[in-house]
């Protein structure tokens, strides 16, 4: 295929979702590689070696969660979740664990294409930019090379979202960023939804980093939250 976007890798058991997918993804240039079991997944994964994986939660022999987990252990390739369940919690673990995007069954075929185009030039376009980058503020220091948090010298440990979040805010200090805003910059898509994805993380931000020497997150009411710096 002479303008071929890449090969997409749908992980689901759904034989009607994946043959929905599969006609859009092919007619949009895509190269589309399926497989219906959570324990055959990561072996499929290491030898097709995808651009991009599209992930069912509710799979036979592991689920989406367990598959997503051995995947991140190996390559950051780009995954985004298909749930078809509503919860707010059950789209912030698959984030937390290093999703880039989620959708939510039944969804738009088209948005679904326009998802994985917008993920994929995030995913590739970004990477040369992320990796040299490292704050210091006060007693924290967030490196986005090695994706490591520490405290007073102390390496914390946050899942990879939590982490770009404190990035982000932290690069840009003095500035009110609403939820909206967050989840555009740091999640890379125009969020459809329960905006909490984002007070959700910050909660857990604060209660990992409670010794804030030097800098805060200062939640500004009704709008969103800001990166400070105390000056002493």
């Amino acid at each position: 295929m002479e303008d071929n976007n890449g090969l997409v890798l749908i992980i689901d058991d759904d034989i009607n979702v994946l043959q929905i997918m599969k006609m859009y993804l092919v007619r949009d240039s895509f190269d589309v590689a399926t497989c219906e079991r959570g324990d055959t997944a990561l072996s499929v994964f290491n030898k097709l070696k995808p651009k991009i994986v599209l992930l069912d939660i509710m799979l036979p022999g592991k689920n989406g969660y367990e598959v997503l987990k051995d995947i991140r252990k190996a390559s950051s390739v780009p995954v985004i979740m298909l749930t078809a369940k509503g919860e707010i919690d059950d789209r912030v673990e698959g984030l937390d664990l290093g999703a880039d995007d989620y959708v939510s069954k039944p969804f738009d075929a088209n948005e679904l294409v326009a998802r994985v185009k917008a993920v994929i030039r995030r995913a590739y376009s970004d990477h040369e930019e992320k990796v040299d980058n490292t704050k210091a503020v006060g007693n924290l220091t967030v490196s986005l090379e090695k994706y490591e948090v520490t405290l007073d010298g102390e390496l914390i440990k946050m899942p990879p979202k939590e982490l770009e979040l404190l990035f982000f805010l932290a690069s840009n200090g003095g500035k009110v960023y609403t939820r909206e805003q967050l989840l555009k910059s740091v999640w890379g898509f125009d969020f459809f939804g329960d905006t909490r994805t984002v007070d959700v993380h910050i909660k857990r931000i604060r209660e990992k980093l409670t010794n804030r020497q030097g800098w805060d997150i200062v939640t500004c009411h009704t709008v969103g939250y800001m990166f400070t710096e105390k000056k002493d």
